[in-house]
């Protein structure tokens, strides 16, 4: 991040006199429609003139209706489509130099010099070409007379930024492209829903995922959902695979199982690069194993559909980001894609991340596998690494001897059973005895206590809530009995699962080291909960989840507003003080305002938020949505508000309330939670083994460093473990927050998408980075 060249630009100034594009291209993905809005809005606050390209290049290339100004209300009520509503096309005739020409005719014509182009990666290397021939093209424009010498001198230079729209994931520089996320949520339905009629039947089920050249959306599938066994192009599996895959298959029903599941990607090859089908392993199950085995092809569904909460701030974040950057280009800045590393937005040359992309191609065609898979990113390869760890590898003859205990604690959330899943079996693959403690601290005081196996965890990573039990107990007062149960039972590291109850415990057990030398064995805290609002990490397991059921209840809420016409509801969020569920939604389900503990509001607050609804009420748009975290205020309470804004819109609008309470806590995982959820518990094992060694002296584990007890969060861009004691200093513990937390400069965003007259801050954006940086890492 760096401070702007012009720290003095007003925002809503910055576009005023310049005209930008937006268009759509390519395969369509759950999310454009989210990155169209934001683009048009921003666009349209910053000042700017924002057209719609209607059908991709296609309509650069025709011109005339195609191209139609873009209005506030045009985009309104698509945030919740699928697809894109813009439309997209293959173009043929943007390939030739001949249609280029039209596509600039008709973009000078109109005075428009900032495209902003989401799509694929053919998609952004044609716009780039445009881009580098766009003199050239102007040039022989003015020789036919087809434009004038002054209209050239006017659009002289051409700008662009791509966003990346693809369900595969397969663009290289960035964590997600839109779409990825809800084609996950697509895929894990199908997965749970097959689940429950392949264990009727003891039937193998092989299901093929989309992803020609990538195995992103396989693999993901595979962790979040445990499968049996994966088939990438990235990496295929080792000669004589197919004698493993029928060991592997018959050892899981041995053990109990009663389904398998195996996930393909269409573009799956094996090591001398022939196609690996469904069909054919469908044959090979089912003549050497004779299983009862079925094959599902997933195909278009993949793309349908309502994007998941994820894809949609994606794209509002990453429109935000394109104006700026356009608004911001010089004639010297390169084509540049925005684009999201861990939280941060980020701008990286546009032809860098093509040619990296490119080089993924061209490692697999040479047969050099591993060399794809650290092209394609940090997270990718740890994903892979994962994968294998947890599903290829028997659990050792040879045992440890070391003891590890699992709690869950504080309020139920998803995800919390597949943290316990990966840890357990994590924990047997590297020789310990996993032990389970029921209903949190309080079984660990009572002796409820019992060990944990494989079997005992298969399936539970699409569970919700908590199957362990979970109680908000604190260990303050249960110090003695827990400390006999730790000796009775000879555990030697604790991995505690849960919300701010977690880490407040985790800290209590910590202090009590002084007293209770039965408590000096290594602790890691993980992070789950609803509320996002433990210390030491960015998101929680189980706040995604959340999120998109407030998203979905407010979408249906929005369609009941958009029939009864002038409607106002207000909904009230979960989250404890914390306002991150009620600020994210707000973002994702178009909120006219989230009201939260952290961002101080007063009467007058309330007015302007009221007299802004009577004016949209005015416009086409007559609906209204207000966001309220359950303690954002003492005072001005759901009710409180309800009466005020009834009272004050009478005559205008009519209000609603709807309190979403305890549905917010339940549910199946969404894809995001589970992968999540199973990279956590199985780092935290890795991490527990590698502590216990240090700790191990004289005979015995003695563990009673602040580093041995540590909170595993996710930090911008990676997973770190940060002592419990050091994150002490940013927690205010009245209110059961971090004091710094990384969504509060998103909020801005929400209120200028709900066309508040705000000042967006542009002292802190994103530099241009690249996509190796110096040691020769990949950013993703």
């Amino acid at each position: 991040m760096s401070k702007d060249l012009h720290p003095t630009m007003d925002p809503t100034k910055m576009g005023i006199g310049r005209s930008i594009a937006v268009l759509t291209s390519g395969g369509d993905a759950q999310g454009m429609n989210a990155a169209v809005r934001a683009t048009v809005r921003v666009g349209l606050y910053t000042g700017a003139k924002v057209y719609f390209v209607h059908e991709g290049y296609q309509g650069l290339v025709d011109g005339g209706d195609h191209i139609r100004p873009a209005t506030w209300e045009s985009v309104s009520m698509m945030l919740q489509l699928g697809g894109t509503v813009i439309g997209s096309a293959r173009c043929k005739d943007f390939r030739s130099r001949e249609g280029r020409m039209k596509a600039a005719c008709n973009l000078v014509k109109l005075g428009i010099t900032n495209l902003c182009v989401i799509g694929g990666d053919g998609s952004l290397t044609g716009a780039n070409q445009f881009r580098t021939e766009w003199s050239g093209l102007l040039a022989d424009l003015v020789r036919a007379g087809k434009i004038t010498a002054e209209e050239a001198k006017k659009s002289s230079h051409l700008n662009i930024v791509g966003m990346v729209g693809s369900i595969d994931n397969d663009f290289c520089g960035t964590d997600m492209t839109i779409g990825t996320d809800s084609a996950l949520h697509r895929i894990i339905e199908v997965v749970d829903a097959i689940t429950t009629t392949a264990q009727s039947h003891q039937r193998t089920f092989i299901l093929e995922v989309m992803g020609r050249h990538c195995g992103y959306l396989a693999l993901v599938s595979a962790l979040a959902c445990g499968a049996d066994w994966v088939f990438i192009p990235e990496m295929p599996p080792d000669d004589g695979w197919e004698n493993h895959l029928c060991r592997r298959l018959t050892d899981q029903r041995s053990r109990g199982s009663r389904l398998n599941v195996i996930i393909v990607a269409e573009g799956a090859i094996s090591s001398d690069g022939k196609p690996i089908t469904s069909d054919q392993i469908k044959k090979l199950v089912t003549d050497r194993l004779g299983f009862d085995t079925r094959t599902t092809i997933l195909g278009h569904v993949q793309r349908g559909g309502t994007p998941s909460a994820f894809d949609r701030i994606l794209g509002s974040r990453m429109g935000v980001e394109a104006v700026m950057a356009l608004l911001e280009a010089t004639p010297d800045t390169p084509a540049c894609v925005v684009s999201l590393s861990g939280n941060q937005a980020i701008r990286l040359p546009l032809m860098e991340c093509v040619q990296v992309t490119k080089d993924v191609t061209a490692a697999m065609a040479s047969g050099k596998f591993d060399e794809a898979i650290k092209l394609r990113g940090k997270s990718f390869e740890n994903n892979w690494n994962t994968y294998k760890l947890l599903a290829h590898i028997n659990p050792p003859d040879v045992k440890s001897n070391i003891n590890v205990a699992v709690m869950n604690i504080g309020a139920p959330c998803a995800g919390m059973n597949a943290a316990v899943r990966a840890a357990v079996k994590m924990g047997i693959i590297q020789g310990h005895s996993m032990f389970a403690v029921h209903d949190g601290f309080d079984g660990l005081a009572h002796g409820q206590i019992e060990p944990i196996n494989w079997t005992t965890v298969s399936g539970w990573t699409g569970k919700g809530g908590s199957v362990l039990g979970t109680k908000r107990t604190l260990p303050g007062k249960l110090l003695e009995e827990i400390s006999e149960n730790i000796a009775k039972f000879n555990l030697h590291a604790l991995i505690i699962i849960g919300g701010f109850e977690a880490y407040v415990g985790g800290l209590e057990m910590v202090q009590a080291r002084e007293k209770y030398e039965e408590m000096c064995i290594p602790m890691v805290v993980i992070p789950a909960t609803v509320s996002n609002n433990v210390p030491g990490s960015d998101f929680s397991i189980g706040a995604d989840t959340a999120l998109n059921t407030i998203t979905s209840t407010c979408d249906r809420i929005k369609q009941s507003a958009a029939g009864t016409k002038r409607r106002v509801f207000i909904v009230e969020t979960m989250g404890g003080y914390c306002g991150y569920l009620a600020t994210m939604a707000g973002l994702a389900a178009g909120a006219d305002a989230a009201y939260i503990y952290e961002e101080k509001f007063n009467i007058r607050d309330l007015e302007t938020n009221v007299e802004h609804l009577v004016e949209k009420m005015k416009t086409t748009v007559k609906r209204g949505l207000i966001l309220r975290n359950e303690n954002c205020n003492a005072n001005y309470t759901t009710d409180f508000i309800f009466n005020l804004y009834s009272e004050e819109g009478r005559g205008v609008f009519d209000c609603r309330k709807n309190i979403l309470g305890h549905m917010q806590q339940g549910g199946t995982p969404t894809p995001f939670d589970r992968n999540f959820a199973t990279k956590m518990g199985a780092k935290s094992i890795l991490w527990l083994t590698e502590k216990l060694k240090e700790c191990y002296r004289h005979g015995r584990i003695f563990a009673n460093t602040p580093d041995s007890a540590c909170v595993l969060g996710m930090r911008k861009r990676a997973l770190t473990f940060q002592p419990l004691d050091d994150l002490k200093a940013d927690t205010d513990f009245e209110h059961r927050i971090p004091k710094t937390q990384w969504w509060l400069k998103i909020r801005p965003i929400m209120k200028i998408l709900a066309k508040y007259d705000i000042k967006l801050d542009t002292s802190e954006h994103a530099d241009m980075e690249h996509v190796f940086n110096k040691r020769g890492n990949h950013l993703k």
